[in-house]
């Protein structure tokens, strides 16, 4: 059967005649099932049910070269066994795009896995695997043994219709294989529309496993269809099940004599939220007043979800699921209900709201001096975007001006303070589209951190870190009290020092090694890079080196905020892990007795994945509107900076736009040109000409395919004329071999998000 991308030619092996690579997988499978038993040639053939001369030709050919790979032994003349292995392992597979893959094993070995020896796992799956002595490309070899659990079932894709069946190819680039559709599946599909198929099952000697259509979701390029097309590519839902919504639209959301007199009541202080312009859910506000002390109190206060949203009800267990809120380009995938993200919940001005809040006495110098936690009852008197808190910064007037000045000041010392003490300041400009009533980008701009941002950002990092060394530094007996926290680990040395390296192209440094030196070191970098074509680069780069932050019962700190303790408290109604710490605390103010840190870690573990999982479908809507951006601007010219190197060409980030593409190997046909792993770089091998990460440069939109979200670029000669299709230009003559592509985009942080 067919791989991925080929034509579909029948159903089993036999109908298009047995190859290498079905005998080596057919016979493995014999051996690995019976690992202590000897085979020769005729019993082989018997197994497979060949029994032609010339296949028996070809086994008795194939056991021979895999003698010759140690993965069997003979033991007597054409009497063969399977090699005794290594070892076993269990591990996640992690597929290339060439179709091998890679096992990175519970003990933190990485064994290399041969395209013929997956037998049907996939990316992302946990398979138990053989280990052999031999080596490739550096790494042990194996072969998956079985899948113990399938990371994915459903898959989004093309389908094309046969006479008598389908075959749907994914969308998924680590999904090497077309999908069979049995003819009693297909009902009212449509040639080449977009559907969400789930496999069923995968006969051994199947090449393509069968499935079953679960949804159509329409024609491709229709913005609806590819945003959902997206969201299920991840398995992430866009809809609510309608009992839900039900259940959410019952909820009473009247505040009872009993809530009043059980919260602080903070109705008459100055209070107000600061969110992006298009936000619905709001789930934080501040308050400040000054005390007769003359000290300044502020009031973090955050929407009291879990007041509303009880353990263990369907509603619950959904935002389990979900994780966190998703938000693409055009909309927020919410976790809760819209009744109770956007309205109940959400601390709509002049309208009296339930929180949970942090309560701080600070000093004109910002130092806490005091700290409450508790249940409040508040009224928000004024929703402010990011934009009208700037326009007051800026110019000292508007509504409740003398608040959002001395929040202002207050801040900008706690995050002086901040950075003194090691915190990493990384600012990513965050990508912007302009779109039509269809869904159409229109244009690209970016959105900047400014004073108005890092006011929210100082005080719910406050908040975070006050209620996380409230809980961890508190030992009922021996043991701490089991928690949620956020947590960031040290920085890869080995990524670190690369980036070192690469930064000295540019004339920069990176010094110390502590990580309150190291952090100052970054900080004066990013300064230094500010406005400079390359920040980007360097600003993306800095971030790979570091780790990722995640959840865990488990506390090692945050490095990349210097703080010994962090968590999430500030952002219940898109985030599952705030959730938790809000009925951790409670509970524990409450002198509760410690909770299960088992429980808490699996938690922990699953919203860390669901956050990567729609991170990186943010990441696939984006990398799909640039390319739809762009589709009208082939042939026109910009400006751009070299962000990837491979072995098959260069990738361009545009200056302008941040829209990434392709320069194929092909298309550099000046020169014959290799690839040096060392330095990242494309090498001509008689002019010495080298292109490298940084490099500015100047490229032609070429290609555009929305499909692939794909972009490809020609470098061109000459002046550059951004938007003029017209321009005449020197260009490298098209090369008649073939090229490979990959996609990825670049990470973007919304403003919710700065919230931290």
């Amino acid at each position: 059967m067919s791989k991925k991308g080929e034509k579909p030619s029948g159903r089993t092996p036999q109908k298009r005649g047995v190859t290498k690579r079905d005998l080596r997988e057919g016979l493995m499978d014999v051996f690995i099932k019976n690992p202590n038993q000897s085979f020769n040639y005729k019993q082989l053939s018997t197994r497979l049910g060949l029994n032609n001369d010339n296949t028996r030709r070809m086994i008795t050919e194939v056991l021979y070269e895999l003698v010759g790979e140690e993965r069997l032994v003979e033991l007597s003349r054409g009497k063969f066994r399977l090699q005794e292995q290594t070892s076993l392992a269990t591990g996640i597979l992690v597929m290339s795009k060439d179709g091998s893959g890679e096992v990175t094993t519970d003990d933190n070995r990485e064994i290399f896995i041969p395209d013929f020896r997956l037998n049907h796992a996939l990316h992302g799956d946990r398979v138990e695997i053989s280990i052999y002595r031999h080596r490739r490309m550096g790494l042990l070899e194996g072969e998956v043994i079985r899948v113990i659990e399938r990371a994915k079932r459903n898959f989004v894709g093309t389908i094309s219709l046969l006479r008598n069946h389908a075959f749907v190819a994914p969308d998924n680039k680590l999904m090497p294989y077309d999908i069979f559709i049995p003819h009693v599946e297909l009902r009212d599909i449509k040639n080449g529309q977009k559907v969400i198929v789930q496999i069923t099952d995968w006969p051994p000697r199947e090449k393509n496993p069968n499935g079953k259509i679960v949804e159509i979701l329409g024609n491709p390029g229709v913005h609806e269809v590819e945003m959902h097309a997206i969201l299920a590519e991840f398995d992430l839902p866009y809809r609510f099940p309608e009992e839900l919504e039900k259940l959410a639209e019952k909820i009473d959301d009247r505040i009872s004599n009993a809530d009043y007199a059980s919260r602080r009541d903070f109705r008459d202080v100055p209070t107000f939220t600061i969110d992006p312009f298009d936000a619905k859910d709001f789930d934080d506000a501040l308050s400040v007043q000054i005390l007769p002390s003359g000290n300044i109190e502020v009031g973090v206060h955050i929407a009291d979800v879990t007041h509303f949203v009880k353990p263990n009800t369907p509603i619950d267990n959904e935002a389990i699921e979900r994780g966190t809120s998703v938000y693409l380009v055009d909309r927020c995938v919410p976790m809760l209900p819209e009744k109770l993200s956007n309205y109940i919940c959400s601390l709509r001005p002049n309208e009296e709201k339930l929180c949970f809040s942090a309560v701080f006495e600070l000093n004109d110098n910002a130092e806490v001096l005091s700290e409450w936690f508790g249940r409040t009852v508040i009224i928000s008197k004024r929703r402010f975007t990011y934009e009208e808190a700037q326009a007051i910064i800026e110019t000292g007037e508007g509504d409740l001006h003398e608040q959002i000045l001395l929040l202002h000041k207050l801040a900008q010392k706690l995050r002086r303070e901040r950075f003194k003490n090691g915190a990493i300041a990384f600012e990513r400009m965050e990508v912007k589209f302009e779109l039509d009533a269809k869904g159409k980008p229109l244009g690209v701009y970016f959105k900047e951190n400014k004073e108005s941002n890092q006011l929210i950002e100082e005080f719910m990092l406050l908040a975070n870190r006050k209620v996380a060394e409230l809980v961890g530094k508190q030992k009922p007996g021996n043991e701490r009290f089991p928690f949620v926290y956020r947590i960031h680990d040290k920085p890869n040395q080995e990524k670190l020092d690369n980036f070192r390296t690469f930064i000295t192209r540019f004339g920069y440094k990176l010094s110390g090694e502590s990580s309150r030196q190291l952090g100052k070191s970054l900080n004066s970098l990013m300064d230094e890079v500010r406005g400079k074509p390359e920040q980007n680069l360097i600003e993306t780069l800095a971030l790979r080196s570091m780790a990722k932050a995640r959840y865990s019962a488990n506390n090692i700190g945050h490095y990349g905020l210097a703080f010994p303790f962090y968590t999430h408290f500030t952002s219940p109604i898109r985030r599952y892990p705030d959730m938790m710490v809000h009925r951790l605390l409670a509970h524990y103010l409450s002198n509760g007795k410690p909770k299960d840190k088992e429980q808490i870690e699996l938690l922990c573990k699953h919203a860390s994945e669901m956050e990567i999982r729609a991170t990186e479908a943010e990441r696939a809507s984006i990398k799909y509107k640039q390319v739809e951006f762009m589709q009208d601007k082939v042939g026109q010219v910009f400006m751009g900076v070299i962000s990837g190197v491979t072995n098959f060409g260069i990738f361009v980030e545009l200056s302008d736009s941040q829209c990434e593409g392709l320069v194929a190997m092909r298309d550099l046909d000046d020169d014959y040109y290799q690839f040096d792993e060392e330095t990242y770089a494309l090498v001509g091998k008689r002019t010495g000409r080298r292109f490298q990460l940084g490099d500015p440069v100047k490229v032609e939109v070429w290609r555009t395919n929305l499909a692939k979200k794909q972009l490809d670029f020609r470098l061109v000669d000459g002046e550059v004329h951004p938007g003029n299709s017209q321009l005449q230009v020197n260009r490298p003559q098209r090369a008649k071999k073939g090229s490979g592509s990959k996609t990825h985009s670049m990470s973007r942080s919304t403003s919710k998000r700065r919230k931290k």
